[in-house]
């Protein structure tokens, strides 16, 4: 098979969270240490770091590998989910990994994987260990799917465990409150590894400090340990969170001797993480006149900081192309919505996009004056069409919604 028909196989025959959802959620690690067995435990030849978090791992993630990739090494960065191609979850330097590369794997292990009933995205973690293993990289950055204490990245012992923060998403499996999703992302932390916690709130503190006790792990709030961040090409305010993880980060593995990286290798790489990762779609700016935004923020968390930020640009009439998916809470999240924007409804491309018409109905009782439309690329031309020069336009709502204009 071509790469596209392998990645066609991988789409309809793999359970997908991204589009089945619950059905493709596994609740033990037994598929992925069979995998990982099958394949030679080639994890166990990485040095990781494992980012967590309800927001703001990918940035994260993507950051500390600009950093190290400035310092000389050799990075491979794992992330998810992807926008254009699926490649974009499996990169060294910035490169991502090669179509053959991913033809052979399935075909090397096309039976295994059908055999044992594997998901699209342990594929991808074992696909991922292997080609890093393969191509000997010096650090992977590997980011958690979903949750911590059962996602199937969660069988590494990293040199550092990362959580960025913890917000109320994915709720049917995390638990509904956040005492409960801290729990399931404290599960990343392991024994006497360090852990560093971008931000925490009055409930979720405690449970990541009993667990790093528990586990006899050194812990770090980089919101308390890091006062001063440098400039980057990430731009949102709610990179500023990000960067204090990410240096904190930096700071603890240079303690520990595991990398030389200097202040000139954390101000160029902060700088520059969109050129050396390739990073997409956070506060992404599409066009000049009329300023148009993207961003994938799609829980309230999220969404609260962007809409704030939007607050601060200076235009005429804000025009908000917006779609979700059909697990998202639309009671925590259309109170958020600015109620003085023209609205262009349309559902992602998406088996678990929400229906346009719900959608529109439900934005109508919350006061949000719009039209639906049958996808998100008309929604976005009416939205052009609409808008004058000094205007503004902001896409957003899902990873989806962001994916099909960029």
């Amino acid at each position: 098979m071509n790469y596209q028909e392998t990645t066609q196989w991988m789409f309809n025959q793999l359970p997908m969270y991204q589009t089945q959802g619950a059905t493709a959620y596994k609740e033990d690690l037994q598929n992925t240490l069979e995998l990982i067995a099958h394949l030679g435990n080639p994890h166990n030849t990485l040095k990781c770091i494992h980012v967590a978090g309800t927001n703001g791992k990918g940035s994260t993630s993507h950051m500390l590998a600009s950093i190290l990739q400035e310092a000389g090494y050799k990075i491979g960065l794992y992330t998810s989910p992807h926008l254009r191609d699926y490649r974009e979850r499996i990169k060294i330097n910035g490169q991502e990994i090669s179509e053959d590369f991913v033809c052979s794997f399935i075909s090397k292990n096309k039976p295994f994987l059908e055999s044992h009933d594997i998901s699209f995205f342990e594929m991808s973690v074992g696909l991922a260990f292997e080609y890093f293993a393969a191509e000997k990289v010096d650090f992977a950055i590997i980011e958690v799917g979903m949750g911590g204490r059962l996602d199937a990245t969660n069988i590494i012992t990293p040199l550092v465990s990362v959580i960025t923060n913890i917000g109320l998403d994915h709720t049917q499996f995390l638990g509904n409150t956040l005492e409960l999703v801290a729990a399931e992302k404290a599960g990343i932390i392991k024994p006497t590894i360090p852990v560093i916690i971008g931000e925490y709130t009055s409930e979720t503190k405690p449970v990541f400090i009993q667990k790093a006790s528990d586990c006899n792990a050194p812990i770090y709030f980089a919101s308390e340990e890091v006062a001063d961040v440098y400039p980057s090409d990430l731009l949102g305010d709610y990179q500023l969170h990000n960067k204090k993880t990410v240096l904190k980060t930096i700071a603890v593995l240079n303690d520990l001797g595991i990398l030389k990286i200097k202040e000139e290798n954390c101000i160029s790489g902060l700088a520059n993480t969109v050129k050396n990762t390739g990073l997409l779609g956070r506060w992404q700016q599409l066009e000049a006149n009329p300023k148009t935004i993207c961003d994938t923020a799609h829980n309230k968390e999220g969404l609260s900081i962007v809409f704030n930020q939007i607050k601060k640009e200076k235009f005429n009439t804000l025009h908000i192309v917006f779609g979700v998916v059909n697990d998202k809470n639309l009671e925590a999240i259309l109170p958020l919505l600015p109620k003085n924007a023209i609205y262009y409804f349309s559902k992602p491309d998406n088996p678990r996009g929400l229906p346009v018409d719900l959608l529109h109905q439900k934005a109508t009782e919350f006061g949000l004056n719009g039209n639906a439309y049958t996808s998100i690329p008309k929604a976005y031309e009416a939205a052009k069409l609409a808008a004058n020069l000094q205007d503004f336009i902001y896409i957003g709502g899902s990873t989806f919604v962001v994916a099909e204009i960029i």
